[in-house]
Formats: C-alpha cells, sequence, structure tokens
C-alpha cells in the first residue's frame, strides 16, 4: 500500500544510526583545518582553551583576535564550548573533543528525529527522513566544532517531548522540554523557526488545553530566555570589554537585497549543500505530492509551509551571510529531509524506495568526503605554537597574522592578538601603534588563509637586523628580524624603537 512501506531493514534505525556514527569516527581525532569552516570551529574551541585557561566562568567567553582586550565578548550560548572544557579538564587539553561531542549529540538527534516524525508527524515517512538526514549536510557538519546540529539535535529532543507531554500529560516530559527547546534555541537563535510550526497547536480541539497551555508557556519560557540574553547579556559584553564579535543579523530590507543580489548562490544552498541533486529532487517531488494529497494531510502540510516561511524570516536576517556559508542550511535540511522522506513514502514497493535511498545517500556522502581530512595547504600551521614556543615567545605575547579575518592561525599558535589583511598591517605607522599596544611578534601566512606580503616586502623584511623607513613598514625606525621561515609561514619579531 502506498505510503505504508515498512521492512526488515527499515526497523533497527539505531543500527544505521551507528553505522554512520563509526564512518564519520575517521579523522576524529583531526586537529580544526578542515577544508571547510575551519575558522568557524576554531572560534568554538578556544574559547574552550580559555575556559580551561582562565577558570571556566561560562557566561563570560573568550576569544584570541581581540588584540589587546580581554577577548570577551558576547556570542552564542557556549554550551558546547563548555562541554569541550568539562571533557578537558578531565583529560587535558586536545582540539578534536568537540567533534566527538557533537556527533554524540547529533547522532541522538537523529534518532529523536526518527521518532518525532514516526509518532507525531508521518510515521511511513519517519524511516526515509531519518536515513536522508543522516546522509544530508549533517553527515559532515556534526562531526565538525560547530553549534549547529547540536543545537538542532537538541531542540528536536525538546519538540519530541513536549509533543509527548501533550498526549500523556507526564510532568515529566515537559519539564525534558522545557530543556531541550530551551537550550536548543540557546546555543544557536535561528533555531527558533522550528518552534513556530508549533503554533498549530492552539487550534488542537482533541488535546486537553490545560497541556496546551503548559507548552505554550514552555515555549514562552524558551523564547523570553533566549531574547534575554541575546538581547541584554550579549550587548553587555560588548560594550562592558570593549570588543564585538557575534553577528546579529541585519535588517529585512536589507538582507533581502542581499538574497535577490546573490540568488544563484541562495538556490546553491538548497539543490547543492543540503540533500544534493538527487535529495533536493526527492525533495521537491515531496512538495508535489504534500500538495496534492494536502486535504487528507493537512497537519503535515501545514506544518511543512509554515517552517519553511519561518525560515525564510531566518534567510532575510542573515542576508549575504546566507548566501556565502554553507552551514547557515543546516537547521533546515530536518524539514527538507522530512519533505523528501514523504515522496519516498509513495513508492508501491519497498524495493524502489531502498534503491532511491541508496543513490541519494550515497551522492550526499561522496560530496562531503572531503572534509574527512585536513587540507594540505593548512597542515603545517599545526606546529605554529611549537615554533613560536621554540623562539622565545611567551604566552602572554600578542602577535598579528595576515590572515584576513581568519582567526585559525591565532588558535593554533595559542597566543592573542591580531588578524587582518595585509593592507591594513601594510599601513604606515600600523606595526608602531600595535607594538604600542604590545605586539611583540608578526607571522606572514605564505601558502594559505590569507595572502602573502608582496615581493618587495618581503625581501625588505629578510634583512637582519633592520631599519624600516617610513614609507615601508615602520614609521619610527623599529627594527623588525626574520627569526623562521618554512613552507606555510615567516615569523618575525619586533625590536624597540630607536
Amino acid at each position: 500500500m502506498i505510503g505504508k512501506v515498512t521492512t526488515k531493514l527499515q526497523q533497527p534505525i539505531v543500527f544505521w544510526i551507528a553505522i554512520f556514527f563509526l564512518i564519520r569516527c575517521i579523522g576524529i581525532t583531526n586537529p580544526p583545518l578542515d577544508v571547510a569552516h575551519n575558522w568557524r570551529q576554531t572560534t568554538v574551541t578556544m574559547v574552550a582553551r580559555n575556559y580551561l585557561e582562565t577558570g571556566g566562568h561560562f557566561f563570560y567567553p573568550q576569544i584570541d583576535v581581540a588584540g589587546e582586550k580581554t577577548g570577551i565578548t558576547g556570542m552564542e550560548f557556549p554550551l558546547l564550548n563548555y562541554l569541550i572544557y568539562l571533557v578537558s579538564k578531565v583529560f587535558g587539553h586536545a582540539h578534536w573533543y568537540g567533534r566527538l561531542i557533537n556527533l554524540f549529540v547529533s547522532s541522538f538527534g537523529i534518532y529523536y528525529f526518527f521518532l518525532l516524525v514516526k509518532k507525531h508527524i508521518h510515521e511511513a515517512s519517519a524511516f526515509p527522513a531519518a536515513m536522508l538526514l543522516l546522509g544530508s549536510i549533517w553527515f559532515a557538519y556534526s562531526r565538525k566544532i560547530m553549534p549547529d546540529t547540536f543545537a538542532m539535535s537538541i531542540l528536536i529532543w525538546g519538540i519530541y517531548h513536549g509533543l509527548n507531554y501533550i498526549k500523556r500529560g507526564k510532568i515529566l516530559a515537559l519539564l525534558l522540554s522545557a530543556i531541550g527547546i530551551t537550550l536548543g534555541i540557546l546555543c544557536k537563535l535561528p533555531m527558533i523557526f522550528a518552534i513556530v510550526p508549533l503554533a498549530l497547536l492552539w487550534f488542537d480541539k482533541v488535546q486537553p488545553r490545560n497541556r496546551i497551555y503548559s507548552f505554550f508557556g514552555v515555549l514562552a519560557l524558551a523564547v523570553g530566555l533566549s531574547f534575554l540574553y541575546y538581547f541584554r547579556w550579549v550587548p553587555y559584553l560588548n560594550e562592558k570589554f570593549g570588543f564585538v564579535h557575534f553577528f546579529m543579523g541585519k535588517s529585512i530590507q536589507i538582507g533581502a537585497m542581499e538574497i535577490l543580489a546573490n540568488w544563484k548562490d541562495v538556490i546553491e544552498k538548497y539543490y547543492l549543500d543540503a540533500l544534493h541533486f538527487t535529495g533536493f529532487t526527492a525533495w521537491l517531488v515531496g512538495l508535489y505530492f504534500l500538495w496534492k494529497q494536502r486535504k487528507n494531510q493537512l497537519a503535515l502540510f501545514y506544518t511543512v509551509a509554515i517552517a519553511t516561511l519561518a525560515f525564510m524570516g531566518i534567510m532575510l536576517k542573515s542576508g549575504t551571510t546566507f548566501a556565502i556559508h554553507s552551514y547557515y542550511i543546516v537547521p533546515f535540511a530536518p524539514v527538507m529531509a522530512l519533505v523528501a522522506g514523504y515522496a519516498l513514502a509513495q513508492c508501491k514497493t519497498q524495493k524502489i524506495q531502498n534503491i532511491l535511498l541508496f543513490i541519494i545517500i550515497t551522492e550526499n556522502v561522496l560530496n562531503w568526503q572531503h572534509d574527512f581530512r585536513i587540507k594540505s595547504a593548512y597542515a603545517g600551521f599545526e606546529k605554529l605554537e611549537i615554533h613560536l614556543d621554540s623562539l622565545g615567545a611567551s604566552r602572554k605575547d600578542l602577535i598579528f597574522v595576515n590572515s584576513k579575518e581568519v582567526p585559525t592561525t591565532l588558535y593554533f599558535a595559542h597566543r592573542k592578538g591580531w588578524c587582518n589583511h595585509n593592507d591594513w598591517i601594510l599601513a604606515p605607522g600600523r606595526i608602531d601603534s600595535l607594538a604600542n599596544l604590545g605586539l611583540k611578534w608578526v607571522v606572514v601566512a605564505k601558502t594559505a588563509f590569507g595572502e602573502p606580503l608582496p615581493a618587495q616586502h618581503l625581501s625588505i623584511l629578510k634583512t637582519k637586523p633592520l631599519t624600516i623607513p617610513h614609507e615601508k613598514w615602520l614609521a619610527n625606525n623599529r627594527p623588525i628580524i626574520q627569526r623562521f621561515e618554512n613552507d606555510y609561514y615567516q615569523i618575525y619579531s619586533l625590536g624597540k624603537s630607536r
């Protein structure tokens, strides 16, 4: 019967989650030097390491790219960072703990996504939807040191328990729901779009109204605490410690203009990043069936429609940022997997459904296999801390790296300071102004992250020691000495002005 395909293969979803867990353990101990979004991962790991080195004050996260400032700044609710810190307290610091923590939490998230769809949305779609989510963009990002799949997984867990409470009335389920929904939204504010379809519960005439009211109280609590954190605490930290790091979005008008200007890149996030071509096709087919069968699937139809509209609001607030960063589609991947799973649930035979699942998942996994290795051009930066140590650089010495706005280099240097473009550091008097703030070392990235300095500047810097004329690097005759060079970077130390 159409929509009722079940097989022995589809029963042990835990088995398939475990298989995908083991596959994603390949290279799990790699440092955050991935081909994609290593910079985003190191902003998580540096906060965790600073917790370890400064006493672990949860509400005062500290990054390394604030120059001479403390680095304390407003950012996403640092639950993942703090879990990494707690593990580090027991086992000592390592770059990769966040990978494993995220993988564990995201794997549980897939399981509860399966239960959520099976028990509360559309039973026949549960297995294909969960399998498609396993092979989606979640395949790669659930092993990255980033809070996206981590936060969405916690939120899915919370929603599942909330719906259980409405049906069964158990207070424990309501408590678990409050914890999950609150932490999920706190860890990643855009996840708030996923609770918007829950507004449909207000029109439920079957379940007891007191349960509906209690659950809406949980939603109000989650939203209220999240807004309090992001719109009160984050600005307070930014102002008090003088450094802004966290992206809080743009106006809807500006975001809409940027989305339209970058529409090709925006569409790519759906057909390439989220589920790739075959999965995207299944999503389109699922939308067709949902529209065609909407009279019989009103709850599912409106759930998907409202979730999609709510996510468009997130897109508009993000603007260009959505267009250029693939991980911004991560929260919407479960919705796309649900719709694509609904399409596969229409298959008349289990054989056809399994073949289609195999094709879609295989394409997705193959397209993310590059994320299981570190980029060769980045590999040498893992030893930057060792080389600075060998030159006598103190942990408290401030450094500059010409890696644009990418903080990865500072993380692996295990020092605080600045990272910026060549034009910024080459501005007349810049080095002296930074030296007055405590700059002691300059690292010139040669092969990755940034932009090697022009040849004329490199030739000037190689003189030992050297007084730089005003029109070149330094404004006040401050000597700069090359101390180290390999295939990846050069290290220079600054002397005192003469």
